[in-house]
């Protein structure tokens, strides 16, 4: 992909730095449109270096190859980092007095503007109107980090990370080509994610590691593709802003109630969430008090309610198609793709989507690799990178695995 990176002049500019080896150690092409004022923060040789491309900040730096079209319009994905109040005005505004702003009235790719800057700033009723301008304009500015700011000062006005805004802007880019194939119009699709939590008491629970990631991107990228999409989210840890359609719910028992419900009328029924194998036969009404030199007291489980095997075997709507997804681990008695395959047999699922898990790997991460198997365990596709790109996977397979579709082979 061709990223520009634009680079406003304030204390932040620094991460732009790590923000601009992240992008490229993902193999997108980057080159950096800095202002003059993030010069006096992090020198062009330093970008130059590391994108291995030319820096400039004026138009006239570069007259013959009209520099500002040139580079508007071979980019396939705008991200300002830090966008600073006077750089939002002046975007809002529509000026056009640097190379910066004046390439930001080029582009037609998706724009996605992170803003630093001190609370009072960010709160104040002009940069207020001028992000609601730019936002009803399609750029995607994303909200500010709380936290600490220049000198003792916390708050919001803190630049996110550069692995969050990465990811963001790379979901955004995905977003907008997906946007364009709308092959997902006229389905009704359901979508778990995220994480059971079994009540011990009322302040413990025995719970999973899933962040809900990979089911928030399954569901964005069906809403871009034109799905109807309904999401169950148990207990996750990402924004779920733009999603209609969600229902929040907690314990297995929830989510079982909640994706029949809504599975009832869907063509697709997606499992993502990690739910939960058993939970306590029974949770007390108080907490459970440690008493000092005694051993805890053993707690009983039963088994939770197989959620996948139900909606493959009952079919709840004529002609439904249902995914699960295996989070394996390998062990002594076989790899990954041994349990995996296994699993899609047990459950009976049209596909089962398996991806390893462990420190590092799969939950709470930014990346996902998986292998997709139909209900004898053969495979049907695999796929790598982003959890965005591994939606879309997913929902290719999904397509390909329709009624009326076309066979798959190996």
């Amino acid at each position: 992909m061709r990223i520009l990176l634009g680079v406003s002049g304030g204390v932040a500019a620094y991460k732009a730095v790590l923000l601009l080896r992240l992008l490229r150690e993902q193999g997108h092409a980057v080159r950096v449109v800095p202002t003059e004022s993030a010069l006096r923060f992090v020198g062009a040789p330093t970008f130059e270096a590391l994108s291995g491309e030319k820096v400039s900040t004026e138009v006239f730096d570069d007259v013959p190859q009209v520099a500002h079209v040139a580079l508007g319009q071979g980019a396939d994905l705008v991200i300002v980092a830090p966008a600073t109040a006077d750089l939002l005005a002046r975007a809002a505004a529509g000026r056009a007095d640097d190379l910066l702003t004046s390439t930001l009235l080029t582009v037609s790719c998706p724009v996605v503007m992170a803003p630093a800057m001190h609370t009072e700033m960010w709160q104040h009723a002009a940069t207020v109107a001028n992000v609601a301008t730019l936002r009803s304009r399609g750029v995607h500015v994303i909200e500010p980090a709380s936290g600490r700011l220049t000198g003792k000062d916390t708050g919001p006005g803190r630049l996110p990370e550069p692995e969050d805004i990465a990811r963001v802007a790379l979901e955004v880019a995905a977003g907008a080509a997906s946007a364009e194939a709308r092959d997902l119009a006229g389905l009704r699709v359901v979508v778990s994610a995220g994480g059971t939590r079994e009540p011990i008491d009322p302040v413990r629970f025995i719970g999973n590691r899933s962040s809900g990631r990979q089911g928030i991107a399954l569901a964005r990228a069906a809403k871009d593709r034109g799905a109807d999409v309904t999401l169950v989210a148990a207990n996750v840890t990402e924004p779920l802003d733009g999603l209609p359609g969600v229902v929040r719910v907690g314990s297995t028992a929830e989510l079982r109630d909640a994706v029949r419900a809504a599975a009832a009328a869907a063509d697709v029924v997606v499992m993502t969430a990690a739910v939960a194998d058993f939970r306590p036969a029974s949770a007390p009404t108080s907490k459970i008090k440690k008493v000092p030199g005694q051993g805890p007291a053993p707690i009983e489980l039963v088994e939770n309610p197989d959620i996948l095997a139900e909606l493959a075997r009952e079919r709840l709507r004529p002609g439904q198609l249902v995914v699960g997804f295996a989070a394996e681990t390998g062990d002594a008695a076989g790899d990954v793709l041994h349990h995996g395959r296994a699993k899609a047999r047990r459950k009976g699922a049209d596909l089962l989507v398996i991806n390893p898990v462990g420190p590092g790997l799969g939950f709470g991460t930014d990346t996902n690799e998986v292998t997709i198997v139909d209900a004898r365990g053969e495979t049907v596709a695999r796929a790598e990178g982003s959890k965005r790109e591994v939606a879309d996977a997913v929902w290719d397979a999904v397509l390909k695995a329709s009624p009326g579709a076309e066979p798959t082979t190996d």
